[in-house]
């Protein structure tokens, strides 16, 4: 039987690129919205700080064990902005376009060369709201900002996020192979190399 954890998350692009990674180890991805969980306010100063606080607040509510992401785009020539703040960049919760616009609005004066940007996202999984040793990890991916979007696949600031190495947007990657090299990719094996670890699968 399939070990169900719920993700503090209501996104169905982030719950895919989840469960291709998780469940062909066992584990199936639930939404928070299932349980009815609230939202909640991210209040912390890092990345691993409101991970943390979406988990424990998906896990209090679900009465299951809770995996939560907190990711963003940190750009070198903005001093890591958006960052915490990439899903409300524009002011507004999750608008795409806008949070696009409004980046590539920032670094109009910015040359080609000098627009590195990377991906980062911290993991948290609790296996109860108070648990005392959760799992935690991060990873990177790394990139430029480009000059106009490409692409349609992917979500977030993908149509601007230049791959390093490649000649693609991320929303230019087929979802598999995004699936196998974005930062979510990464941390998420290593979060499965501690599953195995602790014996969680």
């Amino acid at each position: 039987m399939a070990k169900e954890i719920v993700l503090a998350s209501n996104n169905m692009g982030k719950a895919g690129e989840f469960a291709a990674i998780l469940e062909p180890l066992g584990v199936q991805i639930r939404l928070q919205k299932d349980f009815a969980v609230p939202e909640v306010d991210e209040n912390g100063l890092s990345f691993i700080e409101n991970a943390l606080i979406k988990a424990r607040h998906a896990a209090k509510y679900s009465h299951m064990p809770a995996l939560a992401d907190d990711s963003g785009l940190c750009v070198d020539a903005l001093k890591g902005a958006p960052g915490i703040h990439s899903a409300r960049y524009c002011g507004e919760w999750g608008k795409d376009q806008e949070n696009n616009d409004k980046l590539l609005e920032a670094l109009k004066h910015v040359p080609e060369g000098q627009r590195q940007a990377h991906y980062y996202v911290a993991l948290a999984y609790v296996r109860h709201a108070e648990d005392p040793v959760p799992i935690i990890v991060t990873a990177s991916w790394e990139g430029a900002i480009g000059l106009t979007p490409r692409g349609s696949n992917g979500f977030g600031y993908d149509p601007l996020f230049q791959v390093t190495g490649r000649d693609l947007t991320a929303a230019q990657l087929p979802p598999q192979i995004k699936n196998c090299i974005s930062h979510r990719a990464r941390a998420l094996a290593l979060l499965a190399a501690e599953f195995r670890r602790c014996h969680e699968i």
